[in-house]
């Protein structure tokens, strides 16, 4: 991260994710309803989604234009066909 906003939120958002880890594996330790114990992994999913879309904004607005702006444009296009690919498996 690039700027101290962004790296604040990324830090907020992954304490919000470890939290509720913490909360999935205390429920399974309990022996607490599956139904449940789900409902709180979709929570989570849904966090790491926010936590990654708070990571891809900050590399566009920073990493990205300033490669660019260096030269490095296919540097950075095929990192970013890179993320894209993972995020399709």
């Amino acid at each position: 991260m690039r700027t101290e906003d962004g790296k604040k939120e990324a830090l907020k958002r992954l304490a919000y994710i470890e939290g509720h880890l913490r909360g999935i594996r205390k429920m399974v330790e309990e022996d607490q309803y599956c139904v449940d114990i789900l409902k709180q992994t979709y929570a989570v999913q849904r966090a790491i989604d926010k936590f990654e879309g708070v990571m891809l904004r900050g590399h566009l607005n920073t990493c990205v234009s300033e490669g660019i702006r260096e030269g490095r444009d296919q540097e950075v296009i095929s990192e970013l066909q890179e993320l894209f690919e993972l995020s399709q498996r």
